[in-house]
């Protein structure tokens, strides 16, 4: 934008400074006329020569000429490059006055087609009064046209340099940010798991950035530590009370010691579910994990069909070198909870399929099972909500899977299977950079 307001102020610049050369031009040249011009017996008599070989090429755009204005004056002189051509029409004073140099400026249309630019003047020529009128004549096409090679040349050349410099700058910009981009890749690294620290060997400049960025990654993976260290701690403490619960319920016995035991289990098992979510919190917001999908699944797979032997357990797999961005302990846990609950309820075949996401993996596990009527799934995934009492189970399967997977920024889907006709639960999961 700049180079094209540089160009147009140019362009005018020059473009007034050529019109008002011009005009000098046919000035001096009408002096040039004038001096030359005498009377003789009361006839125009003279040879004018401005000088200008153009004033004798005809129809050339160049001319001159002088014409009696008073009675006693008779005659009338011509440039050669008029030729045979009648005289230049002039606009009359009322229209174009004479200015205080007693001179008067004009544009007409010329004998060949160009535009005439007209300097024009009135002198006494002798002391009868004889009076004749002076016109220089100069084809303004021409210098209009000078002025448009002129202002197209400027472009180009400017439109050369603005395209070089932007190309310069663009390089030197590329060039520039290279350590940048290094500090992206790097930290695409770290996220992928692949590395645990930024490469410090940078410019000074950017140098600072990345130790302070280390500093940052040593400072979270602290945190995480700790926060482990502190769910292990938690964990360790509340077993042995919820285990004295337990023994206890077993010594009273009968309805009492049932409750007793059901609710002891119920809070070993939200207790896990919680410690399982502060975990898988912990290491999201700080060092992302690496788990290999397939043989997680394969293994998962071969432990149901023990559990189930009646049930055909089926695994589809479309993305074979599948890696989780996660950790193994928590693929696990969430697939493993969805086979369990199929195992349970489907009546011949358990199929898990492994494919790709658009932004990750796809995990699906249906079931021939009774599935879940729409209004059913919701509480499917309310924590403790049990929809079959005949079936064992505390009610926190699918709410442990959902509260997961979202953990991880994924998402889960229940719904009904339509091939085998019972439950399908599909959940998308991040993947790792290879």
């Amino acid at each position: 934008m700049s180079f094209f307001a540089i160009a147009t102020i140019i362009s005018a610049l020059y473009g007034d400074a050529r019109l008002k050369s011009f005009q000098q031009l046919l000035s001096a040249h009408l002096f040039s006329v004038i001096a030359s011009v005498s009377v003789n017996e009361g006839t125009l008599a003279g040879r004018p020569d401005p000088g200008e070989v153009r004033y004798a090429s005809p129809l050339s755009g160049w001319y001159w000429s002088v014409e009696p204005v008073t009675d006693n004056l008779k005659g009338a002189l011509r440039s050669v490059s008029l030729g045979d051509t009648t005289m230049i029409d002039a606009p009359s004073t009322l229209n174009v006055p004479f200015d205080t140099s007693f001179q008067r400026k004009y544009t007409v249309p010329g004998p060949n087609g160009q535009q005439l630019s007209v300097v024009e003047t009135e002198v006494v020529l002798d002391a009868e009064n004889r009076v004749a009128r002076f016109r220089v004549m100069g084809n303004l096409s021409e210098v209009e046209g000078e002025i448009a090679d002129f202002r197209n040349t400027l472009y180009f050349y400017l439109g050369i340099f603005a395209l070089g410099g932007t190309l310069i700058n663009a390089a030197v910009i590329l060039f520039g940010l290279r350590p940048l981009d290094r500090v992206r890749r790097s930290l695409a690294e770290i996220r992928e798991g692949k590395v645990s620290r930024l490469n410090e060997n940078l410019p000074l400049e950017i140098a600072p950035l990345a130790r302070e960025m280390n500093a940052l990654i040593d400072n979270n993976r602290r945190i995480m530590e700790r926060s482990r260290t502190q769910v292990g701690n938690l964990a360790h403490s509340l077993k042995t009370p919820l285990s004295v619960l337990v023994n206890e319920s077993r010594t009273i016995g009968g309805a009492e010691g049932r409750i007793i035991a059901e609710q002891s289990a119920a809070m070993q098992d939200q207790v896990q579910h919680y410690l399982q979510r502060a975990r898988v919190a912990a290491q999201r917001d700080s060092v992302v994990f690496r788990a290999p999908v397939t043989p997680i699944l394969k293994r998962l797979v071969r432990v149901t069909a023990k559990l189930n032997p009646a049930v055909d357990v089926q695994f589809l797999n479309y993305m074979d070198d599948a890696i989780f961005a996660g950790e193994q302990e928590d693929l696990e846990e969430i697939v493993g909870n969805l086979l369990e609950n199929a195992g349970k309820w489907g009546r011949s075949i358990v199929r898990l399929t492994l494919a790709k996401a658009d932004n990750g993996l796809e995990i699906s596990v249906a079931d021939d099972g009774p599935g879940l009527a729409p209004e059913e799934i919701k509480d499917a995934l309310t924590r403790g909500k049990r929809l079959d009492e005949t079936k064992p189970g505390t009610g926190l399967g699918l709410s442990i899977v959902h509260d997961t997977v979202r953990e991880y920024g994924g998402t889960l889907w229940l719904e009904r299977s339509a091939d085998l006709g019972g439950l399908n639960a599909r959940l998308t999961l991040p993947v790792a950079g290879n």
